[in-house]
């Protein structure tokens, strides 16, 4: 009976120490990139997500946020997550249209008539067709978060109408759209990461910018490019990626934990961006930013080339229709 006993208490032991080795196995850390500084609103929702998560899994899956470019610019990211060296990553849709042509779409000039039918479109099932098309490139598309409209600001003199933007030199993302919609104002497009913006206003290699209030704020663009037209002629939302080689290696509950508590963070992010745009406005008007009202018409006018060029195919080309029908 003692041997039985013995031999009881060693397949007792065995059995715990799988359970606990099974236990660590299946704790999980996901790493995810950001080239925002950390108070900013993506890099919040993201961290939300994480709380999100953590307490869906019993704080068996949580979330690490690499903020300010520590783990490279947003093409970097995007190489690391393809790979699967990341979980994830928060970047600018123009930072995917190459990759995944269907991003191309929200990022159209003049295509979303207000802040509220852009969220009603990316809610949508459009929403959701864009970001599964991403998964045949190697991401599965998780979330839209807010980007704001984007509008130009310059070194040298206010913008007002189109004419005024011919044959300078402005910075854009790294996205072939970008670049086209720049040359379709009769200007010079200058693609460079974010994080070379402040450098080339203040240097001169570019008389202008665009991009959001935030992004003006939180680079310290207003100090060196202190007129700020509100253009607003994009509205190109942020997406949320997770690596595809990863996620296919997740039991599917974990999945489900991790799509949950990205859509859930959505709201949230939305609530810190209202409050960062009107934060970040007052701060570089005290700054001594100049808001100017243009003539937006004179730009969108301009804009037929863009479409003709990017949106090729039938499925594209549906996409925007069913876009621009949602009231």
């Amino acid at each position: 009976m003692q041997l039985t006993l013995s031999r009881f208490g060693q397949v007792v032991t065995a059995a715990m120490f799988a359970l606990a080795a099974m236990s660590t196995a299946q704790a999980l850390e996901l790493r995810s990139a950001d080239i925002h500084p950390s108070d900013y609103p993506t890099v919040k929702a993201v961290e939300y997500m994480g709380d999100l998560i953590k307490k869906k899994s019993d704080g068996r899956i949580t979330v690490k946020v690499f903020s300010g470019s520590k783990l490279g610019s947003e093409d970097d990211s995007i190489e690391q997550v393809k790979l699967g060296a990341l979980a994830m990553a928060r970047v600018s849709s123009a930072a995917m249209h190459n990759i995944c042509e269907t991003t191309r779409v929200p990022s159209l000039p003049f295509l979303f008539r207000s802040v509220e039918h852009q969220h009603k479109v990316l809610d949508s099932d459009i929403g959701s067709q864009i970001l599964k098309s991403c998964e045949d490139a190697g991401f599965v598309g998780l979330a839209w978060y807010d980007s704001g409209a984007r509008s130009m600001y310059t070194r040298n003199k206010p913008v007002k109408t189109v004419a005024d933007v011919k044959g300078m030199k402005i910075r854009v993302q790294q996205s072939d759209l970008s670049v086209a919609m720049v040359e379709a104002l009769g200007a010079n497009a200058t693609p460079m990461p974010m994080g070379e913006v402040y450098t080339a206003l203040k240097t001169g290699l570019v008389d202008a910018a665009e991009n959001n209030f935030p992004s003006y704020d939180s680079g310290h663009h207003f100090e060196v490019a202190k007129y700020f037209s509100l253009t607003e002629h994009t509205m190109t939302p942020e997406i949320l990626v997770y690596s595809k080689r990863q996620w296919d290696k997740l039991p599917e509950a974990d999945q489900q934990i991790i799509r949950q508590a990205a859509q859930e963070s959505v709201p949230y992010m939305r609530k810190l961006w209202a409050e960062r745009e009107e934060k970040s406005r007052a701060v570089v008007e005290k700054g001594g930013a100049q808001i100017v009202e243009p003539d937006k018409a004179s730009f969108q006018a301009v804009m037929k080339p863009v479409y003709d060029r990017f949106i090729t195919t039938p499925q594209m080309k549906d996409l925007v229709a069913r876009i621009q029908a949602v009231k």
